[in-house]
């Protein structure tokens, strides 16, 4: 896989190295809590009179902050949790077991596997939250990256390529 080396404006390697944290809004920080739960985040904490609560995520303790706010203020995100390959092909029926529903089509087909986005390459599940922010999961292939005019499945990416996810 090869990828771009971000470079600092004095000619070295940059100092960021990952995110840290990402916030999102929801308008129910109960119903967020719960959901986030489900997923199996890290409940670490909640600021009442402020109305947000933080996650960690991962081994590295990554953190996300649900922040309430009212509908009308209400700004959908977007973001991704990575995941091991080999559970990609189990997303879908994961998902379904915490009571989570796929979205239904994912830019323009049926969200019936793993779809890949081949500039990456990297296989992806999309779904929501009860919120409506978009979320997925994610796992980087090891290929070269290959264009194709749409998203294939991961099926189709395996056939395409000739190789498999592992």
């Amino acid at each position: 896989m090869k990828w771009l080396i971000v470079v600092g404006k004095d000619g070295g390697e940059a100092m960021i190295k990952s995110i840290y944290e990402t916030h999102v809004q929801v308008r129910s920080l109960e119903d967020s809590i719960e959901f986030y739960r489900r997923l199996g985040l890290t409940f670490v904490h909640k600021i009442e009179e402020r109305r947000c609560a933080f996650f960690f995520v991962g081994e590295q303790k990554q953190m996300l902050g649900l922040w309430e706010t009212d509908e009308k203020e209400l700004k959908r995100s977007h973001f991704a949790f990575g995941i091991e390959a080999a559970d990609i092909y189990e997303a879908l029926t994961w998902l379904r077991s915490k009571g989570i529903e796929p979205e239904e089509t994912s830019f323009g087909k049926a969200q019936t596997e793993p779809i890949v986005h081949t500039w990456m390459p990297a296989a992806c599940v999309y779904f929501n939250d009860p919120d409506g922010n978009s979320l997925e999961l994610l796992t980087l292939l090891d290929d070269e990256p290959v264009v194709f005019k749409d998203f294939p499945y991961l099926s189709e990416w395996n056939k395409e390529t000739r190789t498999k996810l592992f």
